[in-house]
């Protein structure tokens, strides 16, 4: 659990500040489920220059409750979380300070988001709260209160959590978190558990992940999990201490991470090295006729596929509804094997491509829709799937061919500019299996948003 805090303060000296107004809101990595805002009378002047910045003034404050009295709500609120702030050594140095001067020691554990972010987003133009969230498309309202940049703040380290592929953040939160070092109860895990698309990860103890998943319903896989009698899942019962979860809404985002992060994490239970997830592919050649042929064959690692299947019937459903949809020959699709005429000329079904009767040329182009259609070869586009919430969509971005990465946007920003995209995108493996999930699945979910991006 994390509290993710925002505190302004009247300016001066060095360890004389005073709090003015704070913002916390308790974030459990998905959602906010707690939050407390309030102005602070900070029994002292409020220099200038910050009343300029935040509009806060001393008339304001003048009936706002003294630190003191809010300063068992921030414990509580706080209570088994990781403090996290914007440039995080101020504002703890700050409370601090302040639960010193009544005579109470307040330790948490913290984590900064400027050095996250010139970790995990690097080659920014700033690291300020308003630049760095304004070039990531990050909405931001009440610039310099404590609300505004304690909410943009969340927004920001929720695209961090994205961002960081190695698990680093959570892990540690699952070793540091106090509430988590409890007995591993399979009912209370699954309790916590949403019935929501993501990627999960079951961890030991330690914070290690021994098992990554998918799923469109986390909650009853973890159940499935728990219940299974197999030897793997008797060897994650007795090993689970947490189970850890990333909402992505869409199917094909929790697909892309759950393969690429089983290659980085490598966890115990996930095999090692994982078949690949497809066995057969769409090739295309020109025959002596000049008629472009389209072919399911096993991969062939030398070859580039058009597109690949997961097995061999997967593909010849494919190429059976092409050559229906596109009106294309059977003989010339291997659907047909024959010395003459296919059987759907016969039937009036082929214009007679394969006795030669319609022209290369037409033929060739029909295939050539397919072939494009199929593969996003040379392409600049970006996919754009359900996000983690109804103002949200997630975007999975192709340059010239090659899969980038996967990120979230909110539907109030603009999303057809390359390089504004590639700052909000988690950078991910362009491997084959990558294009085979990428594939496959706009090939189950026509009605997937497609955008071509100019270069």
């Amino acid at each position: 659990m994390y509290a993710v805090l925002d505190i302004e303060t009247t300016g001066g000296k060095y360890n004389e500040e005073g709090i003015t107004e704070i913002a916390i809101y308790k974030f459990d990595g998905h959602e906010i489920v707690d939050q407390f805002i309030s102005l602070v009378n900070p029994e002292r002047e409020i220099q200038p220059f910050v009343v300029n910045l935040t509009g806060i003034n001393s008339n304001m404050l003048r009936n706002a409750p003294k630190f003191y009295e809010v300063a068992k709500r921030i414990v509580e609120i706080t209570d088994g979380c990781i403090i996290v702030a914007h440039n995080a050594q101020f504002d703890y140095r700050i409370l601090g300070t302040e639960f010193k001067r009544l005579g109470f020691e307040y330790e948490r554990q913290s984590l900064c988001t400027v050095e996250l972010s010139k970790y995990l987003i690097p080659d920014q133009a700033s690291y300020s709260l308003g630049k760095l969230v304004r070039s990531l498309g990050i909405p931001v309202t009440d610039r310099h209160r404590a609300s505004g940049d304690a909410q943009a703040t969340v927004k920001l380290f929720k695209m961090l959590l994205d961002k960081d592929t190695s698990k680093n953040i959570i892990k540690d939160a699952v070793r540091l978190n106090p509430k988590r070092q409890l007995e591993p109860r399979h009912l209370d895990i699954i309790a916590d558990l949403p019935a929501i698309t993501g990627v999960y990860y079951i961890h030991k103890a330690d914070g290690e992940i021994i098992y990554i998943g998918k799923s469109n319903n986390i909650k009853k896989r973890i159940n499935q999990h728990f219940t299974s009698t197999n030897p793997k899942s008797k060897k994650i019962q007795a090993l689970v201490h947490t189970v850890t979860y990333e909402a992505t809404g869409s199917e094909l985002v929790a697909l892309l991470k759950e393969s690429e992060e089983i290659k980085r994490n490598k966890p115990i239970f996930n095999r090692a090295l994982r078949r690949t997830i497809f066995t057969h592919a769409l090739y295309s050649f020109k025959d002596e006729n000049s008629y472009i042929n389209l072919k399911i064959d096993v991969v062939d690692g030398r070859k580039k596929p058009i597109t690949t299947f997961s097995n061999r019937q997967s593909g010849k459903s494919f190429i059976t509804k092409v050559v229906e949809d596109y009106k294309l020959c059977q003989k010339l699709t291997g659907l047909y094997k024959t010395k003459t005429s296919c059987f759907n000329y016969e039937i009036k079904q082929c214009d007679g491509a394969c006795i030669g009767e319609e022209p290369a040329e037409g033929y060739n182009k029909r295939v050539l829709a397919i072939i494009d259609k199929n593969s996003y070869e040379n392409k600049n586009m970006v996919i754009v799937d359900k996000g983690r919430a109804v103002d949200e969509r997630s975007a999975i971005l192709i340059k010239e061919g090659v899969f980038v990465g996967l990120g979230f946007f909110n539907l109030n920003y603009q999303i057809n500019n390359l390089e504004i995209l590639e700052s909000i995108i988690t950078p991910m493996q362009n491997n084959r299996d990558a294009q085979h999930i990428i594939q496959s699945y706009l090939r189950r979910n026509k009605r997937v948003k497609q955008i071509i991006l100019d270069s």
